[in-house]
């Protein structure tokens, strides 16, 4: 009988020293050097995350979920070449999610890979009441109905009233929940049996709001410009 490997506990924390990191992108040195001490600059700045250890730094916190584990194969001129390909989601349930993918011959090695890439597809997650049978004005929800499409699934997320949870699939739950989600109403068409499409077209259609908010705070900036200007 096989005996089971026992892993040690201290892998399954979060070890990350930032005094044992060098930093190579200019963000980088910015967080290690404590100017910027949130995530919510970098995103404010429209500046790209490049270095995992960044949100490790500002988001101690995260959690990460696998949603799916494939053997893919690749033709070569010799044979097939055999890797796992693993689709990881991360987030902290405060409003932080992202979605990554990784490959590997071993599958350990492709958890890490996709769970790495996902930290660096990191997004924001506006929360709001946007439910006309709630209107209680807290942040449970998210704040309007919005859209996101992968290949040929489309999912639509539209706010619920409180108490009435997150209805939708496993996975697409796992994710509104890793990003702080409460209460939602998801509905999808498509094939939806591509979990790793399913999943990127919800980070999209959360990936929506923000834009939304962008082209409110130009259209604000635009009109007061005009005004001064008058």
């Amino acid at each position: 009988m096989q005996r089971r490997r026992n892993f040690d506990k201290r892998e399954e924390k979060n070890l990350f020293n930032i005094e044992d990191w060098t930093p190579i992108t200019e963000i980088g040195k910015r967080v290690k050097s404590h100017e910027i001490t949130s995530i919510e600059q970098i995103f404010h700045e429209g500046k790209r995350i490049e270095e995992r250890e960044i949100v490790d730094a500002l988001l101690p916190d995260l959690k990460n979920e696998i949603v799916e584990i494939m053997n893919v194969q690749r033709m070569t001129k010799n044979n097939r070449k055999a890797k796992f390909r693993v689709i990881s989601i991360v987030g902290d349930g405060k409003g932080h999610v992202g979605i990554g993918a990784g490959k590997n011959i071993e599958v350990r090695a492709a958890i890490e890979s996709s769970v790495n890439d996902a930290k660096m597809n990191i997004i924001p997650v506006i929360f709001g009441c946007g439910s006309w049978q709630c209107q209680c004005g807290t942040t449970h929800s998210l704040p309007i109905t919005v859209k996101g499409k992968c290949s040929s699934i489309e999912v639509i997320l539209k706010p619920a009233p409180r108490g009435l949870g997150i209805v939708a699939s496993k996975h697409v739950k796992k994710m509104l929940e890793l990003a702080g989600v409460k209460d939602l109403w998801s509905f999808s068409s498509g094939r939806t049996r591509s979990r790793y499409n399913m999943v990127l077209a919800v980070y999209r259609a959360l990936q929506n709001i923000n834009h939304l908010k962008n082209i409110e705070a130009l259209e604000h900036d635009h009109a007061a410009y005009e005004h001064d200007a008058v």
